[in-house]
């Protein structure tokens, strides 16, 4: 089979205006084209369309990652495409890749093979220049500090607690700690500082949660750079930098429209992390695809213990979003390697590694429907070295459960292999709408709600920070963020914080190491164990591997 580059290069991409008025009744005057194949909606549009009633929405998520590979985007892609083969009006609503991931060991975020978003190569390089404007929205406030340092810092600011750092959208662990504004008086103000990646930044969470390009404005102005030295928090609004921020950010708070391979509309807007912020697309996207399908299939990132509970605990707390269903997406080897069995073995039939590394689905599934309140179906994502024996035994183990588990084969086959599952996803959306529950109250401490979600969805036999961190949560807790909720960046290796911990670990500690307020966004960041919001690059990394040929082509990017 034909590398994912390959076949998404070949598609026959439909112009990106004819197919939004095709498929979505969309005037092409609402579309502001980037090129043929990807546009932004206009404003007026998303305000028009809000009084029509919504679609159903349907939550695809997934078992703990591994090297071995789950194929969760590609899921995603693949039921939106076999929803509309069935002869549904579907829509997908993806997250925009990072340049840090491509580039280092991840990879894109357009799905893969006959599963895939196109334009592929646009979608995960500079796209339509959306993180851009995130890292010079941010980086602007940075410099905005140092400049007001520089004049007198008639704020107050406390150098040592200034907590707003850069931001670049690439794996460069050489910027975690850096020393600014050497060089003499000219220079600026010496200090202490580092870089984050844009996919961790406040200004990404708030676009991803904002409601109108007010609302984002009014976020920015909130959004905590540092304190005095007597702890008064000081604000992005008293440098005066929401309005410079905003008009940076006017186009990129647009949802983009583009097509998967089968021309299925998909909205691919925002791009947060799930292990380092909340792993979500924007809700104004989500919302908007809600009132312009019938049903809408988006994604959240990593594992259903990270993506999907802060899909659940922040973006639907605050959007008012309701999923109706969650695909749970796993593979057999992806399971027999939480069984234990190395990747050079994973090849070959294990049925004893996969009962084993079944605990992991089987956690995921229990979270779901007990903490979650939601009806799930599980997609088995095959693989060619899948057995019969192997997808036989998977498919019973959740039958006794009473979840329906589907063997999915639209990574070679396209939606053509998804449409049994999107056949069982119509039927089980056939009847009320579930109760979603939330994992804890906004009443709730917010001690109290990290133990809770690490207690309920990490299994953790405790919850332990130093007296410095339980004194900062303290101090939030009294200045009023009580009400917040909480978005733990942990490792997505592991329900524990050892990304090492195969399986479904149980009675572990969970330490909290630090935290931090977003209050622009509208959350308080719990560091777990040693996760760092500026990843570094593996020593082989992608970008050995992606070139340019003579005819201009890139090639090496998946």
């Amino acid at each position: 089979m034909e590398d994912d580059i390959t076949i998404a290069r070949k598609a026959k991409l439909e112009r990106i205006v004819e197919l939004a008025e095709r498929k979505l009744g969309i005037d092409p005057a609402d579309l502001e084209p980037y090129g043929h194949y990807k546009a932004k909606l206009s404003s007026d549009l998303i305000q028009r369309v809000q009084d029509r009633p919504d679609g159903k929405l349907i939550l695809v998520t997934a078992i703990t990652p591994t090297p071995a590979g789950e194929g969760k985007t590609t899921t995603t892609v693949g039921l939106g495409d076999a929803l509309n083969r069935i002869g549904k009006k579907a829509m997908v609503c993806l997250r925009e890749p990072s340049l840090g991931p491509c580039f280092g060991s991840k990879g894109g975020g357009a799905g893969g093979g006959y599963a895939q978003v196109v334009p592929m190569e646009d979608i995960n390089l500079h796209f339509t220049g959306d993180f851009h404007a995130v890292s010079i929205s941010h980086n602007l406030l940075a410099a905005l500090i140092d400049n007001h340092l520089h004049f007198g810092n008639q704020l107050g600011f406390d150098v040592r607690r200034i907590t707003w750092k850069r931001v670049i959208d690439m794996n460069d662990r050489s910027l975690r700690n850096i020393v600014v504004g050497l060089g003499g008086s000219t220079m600026g103000v010496p200090r202490e500082t580092g870089f984050d990646i844009v996919a961790a930044s406040e200004v990404m969470a708030i676009l991803c949660l904002s409601t109108s390009l007010q609302d984002l404005k009014e976020r920015f102005s909130n959004i905590i750079v540092g304190y005095t030295r007597d702890g008064k928090a000081i604000r992005a609004g008293d440098l005066n930098a929401q309005g410079a921020m905003t008009v940076l950010m006017k186009e990129a708070v647009k949802p983009n429209l583009v097509q998967t391979i089968e021309h299925t509309p998909t909205f691919v807007h925002g791009g947060p992390f799930a292990n380092i912020a909340h792993g979500c697309n924007s809700v104004l996207a989500t919302r908007t695809a809600l009132k312009l399908a019938d049903y809408v299939v988006t994604e959240a990132g990593f594992g259903a213990d990270l993506g999907a509970e802060k899909f659940i605990d922040i973006k639907c707390r605050k959007s008012g979003l309701r999923p109706q269903l969650v695909v749970l997406v796993a593979t057999i080897r992806a399971l027999k390697y939480q069984g234990g069995t190395e990747l050079k073995d994973l090849n070959t039939e294990n049925l004893e590694s996969l009962k084993r590394g079944m605990v992991n689905l089987d956690r995921h599934v229990s979270n779901i429907r007990n903490h979650y309140g939601l009806p799930v179906v599980v997609a088995i994502n095959r693989f060619g070295s899948d057995t019969e024996n192997e997808l036989k035994f998977l498919i019973d183990h959740m039958a006794e459960q009473g979840v329906k588990a589907v063997v999915c084969e639209h990574y070679a086959k396209g939606g053509a292999g998804a449409e049994e599952l999107a056949h069982t996803v119509v039927e089980a959306l056939d009847g009320p709408a579930p109760q979603l529950k939330f994992v804890y109250e906004d009443s709730d401490p917010l001690w109290n709600k990290i133990e809770k979600v690490a207690q309920k969805i990490y299994a953790a036999s405790e919850v332990v920070a130093d007296a410095s961190v339980k004194k900062k949560i303290e101090k939030y807790q009294q200045d009023g963020y009580g009400h917040f909720p909480i978005c733990i960046a942990k490792t997505q290796y592991s329900f524990s914080t050892d990304p090492n911990e195969r399986g479904a670990a149980s009675g572990h500690t969970f330490r909290v190491r630090d935290v931090y307020l977003s209050a622009g966004a509208g959350f308080m960041v719990v560091l777990g164990g040693d996760m760092m919001t500026m990843p570094g690059l593996p020593k082989v990394p992608a970008a050995d591997h992606i070139d340019i040929d003579e005819n201009g082509n890139t090639i090496g990017l998946s």
